[in-house]
C-alpha cells in the first residue's frame, strides 16, 4: 500500500506558488522585452528572464497536470488553466478564479452527482 504522492492541500500550494512565480516572470520578460526592443536595445532583461519564464512555464504546465488529478478538475477546469499559461498575467486569474470557486480545496470523497 502506498502512500499517495501529493495531497490535495500541497498540491493546491504547489499549484499557487507557481502560477504566482510564472507570472513574475512574465512581468519580468515583458520589461526585459520593452527595454530591448523600446528603450535602449539592451537585452539583458530578456536574456535573464527568458530562460526564467520558460522554466517556469513549463513547471506551470505539469504542476497543472498534476493538480488537475490530485484536485480532480473536470476536464473544462484543466483546459482553462492550461490556457491561461499563454496570455500574460493570465495564470492569476486562474489561480484566484480556481481558489474562489473551490477547485484548490480538497477534493469531497462523495460521489459526483450526475
Amino acid at each position: 500500500m502506498s502512500a499517495p504522492v501529493l495531497t490535495p492541500p500541497a498540491a493546491a500550494r504547489l499549484f499557487r506558488i507557481v502560477a504566482i512565480a510564472e507570472a513574475c516572470s512574465w512581468v519580468g520578460l515583458l520589461l526585459g522585452m520593452l527595454f530591448k526592443y523600446v528603450l535602449t536595445g539592451n537585452d539583458v532583461g530578456v536574456t535573464v528572464f527568458g530562460p526564467i519564464h520558460g522554466a517556469l512555464f513549463v513547471a506551470y504546465v505539469l504542476i497543472t497536470l498534476l493538480a488537475a488529478r490530485v484536485l480532480r478538475w473536470d476536464l473544462r477546469t484543466l483546459v482553462l488553466a492550461l490556457a491561461a499559461s499563454v496570455p500574460p498575467l493570465a495564470t492569476l486569474w486562474f489561480e484566484r478564479w480556481a481558489r474562489r470557486t473551490g477547485r484548490l480545496a480538497q477534493p469531497s470523497s462523495a460521489p459526483i452527482a450526475r
